[in-house]
């Protein structure tokens, strides 16, 4: 899978707050289940989303999800509302329905596939108080609960070192005995003015039910 993703997708912290350097910006609650050696099992509770789906590879849908997805926070809504924006911004590879009812799916590889972007709307936000879109590509819906196995590094956004860290936090689950499913989610946290050495990135992968 392409990881990389178009720089313009980072300035959306620096877009969303222009404090942004000073106050902590806003991310997804979880709490850490476990910490192994060099990755955690986290489980973050239901959030709101706007999201939308675009044709890969993935550094073209990174572009053209984030103009899309800007414009609604930035007040392309009903009532012209201004979102204050958070950490981090994810991406994947959507799965595709092979069956009318859905609960069946097959994987891209995210290649050349559709890539799902979304952006986590503030914990103040609910579907009832958010404004709708006037784009009706932008989609909001909440996500459920879920525990991922995640990983952190820092570096470059770059298709190595993000395939090496994905192989990393493979084989450290495989010895932890945990087992994931889907398609892994890339979260970047930093604008791309900060230095290469002191950025937050980090994979995270949906943990399997325990049998």
């Amino acid at each position: 899978m392409n990881k990389n993703i178009a720089a313009v997708l980072g300035l959306s912290i620096l877009l969303g707050s222009c404090a942004s350097m000073v106050n902590k910006t806003e991310e997804p609650s979880y709490s850490v289940e476990q910490a192994h050696a060099g990755f955690e099992v986290r489980r973050y509770a239901p959030r709101v989303v706007a999201e939308t789906t675009v044709p890969g590879p993935a550094d073209q849908a990174g572009n053209q999800a984030f103009k899309v997805l800007a414009g609604y926070i930035f007040g392309k809504n009903k009532g012209d509302r201004k979102i204050a924006m958070t950490a981090p911004v994810t991406q994947t590879a959507e799965s595709v329905r092979i069956a009318m009812t859905a609960p069946v799916t097959q994987s891209t590889s995210g290649q050349d596939g559709d890539c799902v972007v979304r952006f986590t709307m503030p914990a103040n936000y609910t579907l009832a108080t958010l404004p709708e879109p006037l784009d009706p590509k932008v989609q909001l819906r909440e996500l459920p609960p879920v525990r991922v196995a995640a990983i952190k590094y820092t570096g470059r956004w770059t298709d190595e070192n993000y395939d090496e860290h994905l192989k990393l936090l493979r084989e450290r689950m495989t010895q932890a005995g945990l087992v994931a499913r889907g398609e892994p989610v890339y979260a970047r946290y930093d604008a791309p003015y900060v230095p290469w050495f002191m950025r937050r990135n980090e994979i995270w992968l949906e943990l399997a039910p325990s049998p």
